[in-house]
């Protein structure tokens, strides 16, 4: 019986995957129509080029995606990734200006063309596809569960138990459809979450993989369960506009070298990401 939850489970992981990476294709791939309303001043293929190096705006406190280690120096997935385009764009991985931004700030900073691009945990939405352009993902994301409580194996222990969730997410539905019964408690903030349960008064928590990824490392008394809940595109936002399209090419070109290689699995899985 076992086998067989597990053989359905791994199933409807890889129907996620698959439906998400199609639902991509066919919805931002290919969206290159310019925003006129847009200034047309963030640097061309040409200009960066010329000269030498390349603007990123990359988080610095989202482990283990982008952050800064002991010595201040900035690293994570993201990093590596924006480093590594640096080497496919201009021929060297220090042609590169990394700008730590605000959450609220990723797509502005395109948009206003303070940089280039962003490598900045941006989840590819229909929404955010009218403003800016997305590369094909580099990751995907997704909705999983932390705790700290060893007699959580699986999903189906969730069962009457108290699950903290971050108020008016997406996260609420993703598991109220895997665990009907398990009951929420809406929680502000990750560390109001944390809070909760340090004391007991909640059993898991559910939020993105990329970002409880870090929590574990963190506090290694706790650990994701296996199953991932829903799947989102972790993309490069680039400004609109067929003079980019160089930009956006080369950029789509190269992720899909570091995908078909395993390169982008290999540094997931360094950073240890599920």
């Amino acid at each position: 019986m076992d086998n067989g939850c597990n053989r359905w489970k791994a199933a409807c992981q890889l129907h996620l995957l698959i439906s998400a990476a199609i639902f991509f294709l066919l919805t931002f791939s290919f969206v290159t129509v310019a925003d006129t309303q847009l200034s047309a001043s963030a640097a061309e293929m040409s200009e960066i080029q010329r000269r030498g190096y390349i603007n990123i705006a990359v988080k610095d406190n989202l482990r283990p995606l982008g952050f800064r280690n002991a010595n201040g120096n900035l690293q994570g997935l993201e990093i590596d990734l924006a480093r590594a385009l640096a080497v496919d764009l201009l021929g060297k991985a220090d042609a590169v200006k990394l700008q730590p931004v605000t959450n609220r700030d990723r797509l502005s900073a395109v948009l206003d063309h303070k940089v280039d691009m962003a490598i900045a945990r941006v989840t590819a939405t229909t929404s955010r596809s009218r403003l800016v352009s997305f590369s094909v993902p580099y990751y995907f994301d997704g909705t999983v569960l932390v705790t700290k409580d060893t007699s959580l194996q699986r999903l189906s222990d969730l069962t009457k138990r108290k699950i903290a969730v971050l108020k008016s997410s997406s996260t609420i539905a993703d598991v109220r459809y895997y665990a009907p019964n398990a009951e929420l408690v809406g929680v502000n903030s990750y560390q109001e979450a944390f809070t909760l349960l340090e004391n007991n008064a909640a059993n898991a928590f559910a939020a993105d993989a990329s970002v409880l990824s870090g929590w574990v490392q963190q506090y290694p008394q706790y650990r994701l369960l296996p199953s991932k809940l829903s799947t989102q595109p972790l993309s490069v936002v680039m400004p609109k506009g067929l003079q980019y399209d160089p930009l956006r090419r080369r950029v789509n070109e190269a992720i899909a070298r570091y995908i078909n290689s395993g390169w982008l699995k290999q540094r997931a899985t360094y950073w240890g990401l599920p």
